[in-house]
């Protein structure tokens, strides 16, 4: 009987070790910056306006919330890119600004 109980406690303690122990091969995503966020919105947007002209090409939309829906995607689209290229400009900027102070390129 002894035993029994040694064989279940073993089985406890391997299993809790393994759920709360921790491992070192934990994967990590790699750290999300607005561009790498202004990108793939950038995506959704054109892979939903992509399925909108689909859609009303195949006469599921209307005309009239065809160009609303268009209008609104490529304004959403507009503000994407807009930010976007602010702010690799602003990356570039600064980029270029320490090649100059650090005095090699």
């Amino acid at each position: 009987m002894t035993t029994v109980y040694f064989i279940c406690g073993f089985i406890t303690l391997a299993t809790l070790w393994f759920v709360f122990g921790g491992s070192a091969n934990v994967f990590t995503s790699p750290e999300k910056t607005r561009i790498n966020y202004l990108q793939e919105r950038k995506d959704v947007v054109y892979e939903n306006m992509r399925d909108l002209n689909f859609e009303f090409h195949a006469g599921k939309i209307s005309p009239e919330d065809y160009a609303s829906l268009k209008a609104s995607l490529e304004e959403e689209a507009a503000g994407i890119l807009a930010e976007s290229a602010r702010l690799q400009g602003a990356a570039g900027t600064a980029a270029s600004t320490t090649k100059l102070k650090g005095g090699r390129a």
